[in-house]
């Protein structure tokens, strides 16, 4: 049927929007980065009973096999995917799976809401033309080390994200 990629808050539940309030009420399953702080989300939202909405995990611990058993699922029901926050398929597992329905034409739909990279570039007060966009570095002191060095000498603004 579909995917609809549904941008949750960041750190504020309020900031939710209505259209994505009824899209997770009304989804058939949810597709969640973890299921903890969806289960929170789906509470402050008003979802009465959450143990009955059908919620799978889609994370970094998830394996090609997960992705094609939730396309199976994006071929006949109605699924929303979401992250613990903000857009889903922005640094997280989410991008695999929006891939697989698009190549397997499964139309997929997009609910905008908050994103850390527009929230820090709003609050930066910095006039950006351009930028370049790092994502998390490497785990490893090595391989973190060797990256600083790469992305130094450029020439424009860095965005790097952290946890």
């Amino acid at each position: 049927m579909s995917l609809t990629v549904v941008a949750t808050p960041i750190g504020n539940f309020a900031d939710i929007s209505l259209r994505a309030v009824e899209t997770l009420k009304s989804c058939e399953v949810l597709i969640c980065e973890e299921l903890k702080p969806a289960r929170v989300l789906l509470k402050k939202i008003g979802f009465e009973n959450i143990s009955s909405k059908d919620m799978r995990p889609l994370n970094e611990h998830s394996k090609s096999t997960d992705v094609k058993e939730l396309l199976d699922i994006c071929r006949t029901k109605e699924v929303a995917l979401i992250s613990d926050c903000g857009t889903p398929g922005f640094c997280d597992p989410g991008a695999d799976l929006v891939a697989a329905c698009v190549k397997a034409e499964i139309p997929v739909h997009v609910i905008p809401g908050p994103s850390s990279l527009m929230a820090l570039i709003s609050l930066s007060g910095v006039k950006l033309k351009e930028f370049y966009f790092v994502g998390f570095l490497p785990a490893e002191n090595v391989e973190r080390e060797k990256k600083i060095a790469e992305i130094s000498k450029l020439k424009l603004p860095l965005v790097i994200m952290d946890t």
